[in-house]
């Protein structure tokens, strides 16, 4: 089967087959230099300190009133606005110079891994995208790569420059990019891995997102890394409240893609709790305003094709859609807050977020992006911060419907307490000439709002009991109970009333310990 990256491009290509007919990859899509044409032939001095008039791409305007009517005018203006930015200088860029490392990306930016004397980790990636590498290979001599590569103007070239004050405001970890331009004969970037940089914008910051003081130190890991971690040890716990305050950032932004893949975690000793706390660090801030429906086409694709490619505008769209991206990190790292902690959350950074604040961070894009789309965003941020309470209520009741709830790879114990109205759970480790053990996770669930309770108990000999408050059974919320591998004790008593058990670990692919996708 086909997967979903192929079947998108396939939609895409379709729809866009329509509109603008077949083509060929056109071999000279991107603008040369940041600097225009005219100014090119006048050299750049070499102590030249900035430069202006330069754009984050001009091709991306290049079209009619038809086309923007078809397909949609998106960001294109803004990818075209003449800016002024600073010359980059690896050697002054920060104290002791930035040393070249790596060449890295995903699927569309170019990065490059530099360091410090002191062993301090930067990025160094580019503006402009190109998502070639993300089309099949026997496509990517086709049109299809120019309806990708022109989809790129549907996200703001500058909304990562935005993001900061808010995240500090909230207590969320944060980079803090500087936009640069990259003189195309500077000397670090001759080699050929290099030459995409050269005469571009792009953005230098931190490697790994800089936490809230108060966080304490701690080690950074990968997605992989973190989860590892606390599938193998209730030693290791997800900060909950924290990934929720990073998530309702994510939504009240429009950034829609935030997969496993675009997340760093500190992993940091909690001495007087008992347990290392994983704390989630945010990365790429690409799809922030992110602005694809207002054309025909690009209707089409956000509301019919790929749903999740959701747009930024003073209404949420479908709750659903918006945050699907992050279901991994939802399902297994904000299974134990109620409705209580997402509205609080959300009460909380509607204070955290007053006007003065939302306009000096929106400034913060260069003057002449401002001038173009400033206005709109503050206004709909100041919107969407309204209707905040009522967007967390919507997000828990999406994720309190079907709850993942697992042990780790050592021994627990899981009580289950039926009552008619609610069913309690109880997660603790059995240890040795101890009954009592502090739970490490403990959460009530209302028939009302959760449907299905999936229980895993992962390894070690797990202990399932089942018990019943009151004289009629209860059967919602559904229990589905896996004990994985070893010998585990079972709830037999209460099987088959709106219960199911099974020594095997559960199905792959709905697998409370599934590996992180990065």
């Amino acid at each position: 089967m086909p997967s979903p990256l192929q079947t998108s491009v396939v939609l895409i290509g379709a729809l866009a087959c329509l509109v603008i007919g077949p083509g060929c990859v056109r071999k000279q899509y991107f603008q040369a230099d940041a600097r225009p044409d005219s100014a090119l032939a006048q050299p750049l001095s070499a102590s030249a300190d900035s430069v202006h008039g330069v754009t984050a791409g001009r091709q991306y305007a290049r079209h009619g009133r038809l086309y923007h009517a078809l397909i949609g005018r998106h960001y294109r203006s803004t990818w075209a606005a003449p800016i002024a930015a600073p010359v980059l200088r690896l050697a002054t860029a920060q104290p002791g110079g930035l040393r070249p490392g790596k060449v890295g990306g995903g699927f569309n930016s170019t990065s490059l891994n530099l360091s410090t004397p002191t062993g301090q980790g930067y990025v160094l990636r580019t503006v402009d995208k190109d998502p070639i590498r993300a089309t099949p290979k026997l496509l990517q001599g086709t049109f299809l790569v120019n309806v990708l590569r022109d989809n790129v103007s549907s996200t703001n070239p500058y909304a990562s420059l935005v993001v900061p004050p808010f995240a500090q405001a909230l207590g969320v970890a944060r980079a803090q990019p500087s936009l640069y331009y990259v003189r195309p004969d500077d000397a670090f970037f001759q080699t050929d891995s290099l030459r995409l940089f050269r005469g571009q914008l792009a953005y230098l910051e931190e490697k790994y997102a800089v936490a809230p003081p108060s966080s304490g130190a701690g080690n950074p890991a990968s997605s992989t890394t973190a989860f590892t971690g606390v599938f193998a040890s209730p030693n290791q716990r997800m900060d909950q409240a924290a990934l929720l305050r990073a998530r309702l950032l994510d939504g009240w932004l429009g950034d829609w893609d935030r997969h496993a893949g675009q997340w760093n975690w500190l992993v940091r000793t909690q001495p007087n709790a008992g347990f290392a706390s994983i704390l989630p660090l945010p990365k790429d801030r690409d799809m922030v305003f992110y602005r694809l429906d207002d054309g025909v086409l690009g209707w089409l694709i956000g509301h019919l094709a790929i749903r999740h490619w959701t747009t930024f505008r003073p209404r949420y769209p479908n709750i659903a859609h918006l945050m699907s991206n992050g279901k991994y990190l939802d399902e297994r790292s904000l299974n134990q807050l109620s409705r209580a902690d997402f509205e609080a959350a959300a009460r909380a950074m509607q204070q955290k977020l007053p006007d003065s604040l939302i306009g000096r961070a929106v400034r913060r894009m260069p003057a002449a992006a401002f001038a173009l789309e400033g206005p709109g965003i503050i206004s709909a941020l100041q919107a969407r911060r309204a209707a905040l309470p009522a967007f967390a209520a919507a997000y828990y009741r999406q994720l309190a419907q079907h709850v993942l709830v697992g042990g780790t790879a050592q021994a627990e114990r899981f009580e289950i307490h039926r009552y008619r109205d609610s069913t309690v759970v109880t997660v603790r480790l059995v240890t040795a000439g101890s009954s009592d053990q502090p739970p490490q996770f403990r959460r009530t669930f209302l028939p009302a709002e959760t449907r299905t309770i999936q229980l895993e108990g992962l390894a070690g000999n797990d202990i399932f009991t089942i018990e019943q408050h009151g004289n009629q059974p209860v059967r919602l919320p559904a229990l589905r109970l896996y004990g994985g591998p070893g010998t585990d004790e079972l709830p037999t008593n209460f099987l088959g009333r709106g219960a199911s058990f099974s020594q095997d670990s559960a199905p792959a692919k709905s697998a409370y310990d599934q590996p992180p996708k990065e």
